[in-house]
C-alpha cells in the first residue's frame, strides 16, 4: 500500500461491484444473475490501485525505489 487515497478508491470500487453480485446472487430471482467476470476485473482493478502510488507523493516519502 502506497498511498491511502489509491487503496481507498481500490478497496471501494471492488466492495460496490461485489456487493451487486451478492445481491444479483442471492434476491431470490432465477432470471437475475451476476456477472462474477466484472468481480474478477474489479479485483485486477483493485491490486493495481493498492499498488499505485499518488502523484503528489514523492517516491522517498511512500517508500518506493
Amino acid at each position: 500500500m502506497k498511498s491511502w487515497e489509491t487503496t481507498v478508491a481500490g478497496a471501494a470500487g471492488f466492495l460496490v461491484i461485489l456487493a451487486g453480485a451478492i445481491q444479483a446472487q442471492f434476491d431470490g430471482d432465477a432470471g437475475t444473475i451476476p456477472n462474477w467476470n466484472e468481480v474478477v476485473a474489479a479485483g485486477a482493478i483493485m491490486i493495481g490501485l493498492f499498488r499505485a502510488r499518488d502523484n503528489n507523493k514523492p517516491s522517498v516519502k511512500v517508500g518506493a525505489e
